[in-house]
């Protein structure tokens, strides 16, 4: 092992509630929809693709309504994010910390550009992350993203830990192991390896 890439929702943070919020409030400015979310339907949705989301929870627009929509979310969950910031898991910034003195640490994420930057910003993990990639600027799936970062950075060996099926359906795409963060969004039912906790991963990876 070289490095660790890491998902974000469900695996380093929970920015739920806050995300809900501020696409509430873009719903109600951008759109017709009887629609509230809550948090607990977004978590369903997290780690799926932008253009998934936006099958998922806007079925009544055509595509390029759907789309237009989401984006005005996305710009003012990017916003909202800058002062009301997601939670991390416990012992995440330690960990992080920890990792970071023995591996090169990164993130790819199927999330939109500039929301893993607020997440570095806002919990103070920025110094850690050597680089990210998200979906937002490849617009490819997980697996082709998580190669992507690879050969950009030289990484020959990283092992990925996220919190759901797809995770661990990209790592098979790129070819590279998957740890199950248990107490994240998803299920992976043939995960063999997980950790209960963030901090677990000092027992694995260390």
């Amino acid at each position: 092992m070289d490095s660790i890439i890491f998902d974000v929702d469900g695996t380093i943070w929970d920015s739920t509630q806050s995300v809900a919020d501020s696409w509430n409030k873009a719903i109600r400015e951008h759109s017709d929809l009887d629609l509230t979310l809550d948090p607990v339907s977004l978590s369903r949705v997290f780690g799926k693709t932008m253009t998934e989301i936006a099958d998922a929870l806007f079925p009544a627009l055509d595509t390029e309504a759907r789309m237009k929509l989401l984006d005005a979310c996305y710009a003012e969950e990017n916003r909202y994010l800058e002062d009301h910031p997601g939670l991390l898991y416990d012992g995440v910034a330690g960990t992080i910390r920890n990792l970071s003195l023995r591996y090169p640490l990164y993130i790819v994420s199927n999330c939109q550009c500039g929301y893993i930057e607020v997440m570095l910003k806002t919990s103070g993990l920025a110094p850690y992350i050597k680089d990210h990639l998200c979906f937002g600027e490849t617009l490819r799936p997980k697996g082709e993203t998580i190669r992507m970062l690879m050969e950009k950075n030289g990484l020959k060996s990283p092992v990925y830990v996220g919190d759901t099926q797809g995770d661990a359906d990209a790592c098979k795409t790129a070819g590279i192991p998957f740890i199950f963060a248990e107490y994240g969004f998803g299920d992976v039912p043939d995960a063999a390896t997980r950790i209960q906790r963030f901090s677990d991963l000092e027992k694995i990876c260390l």
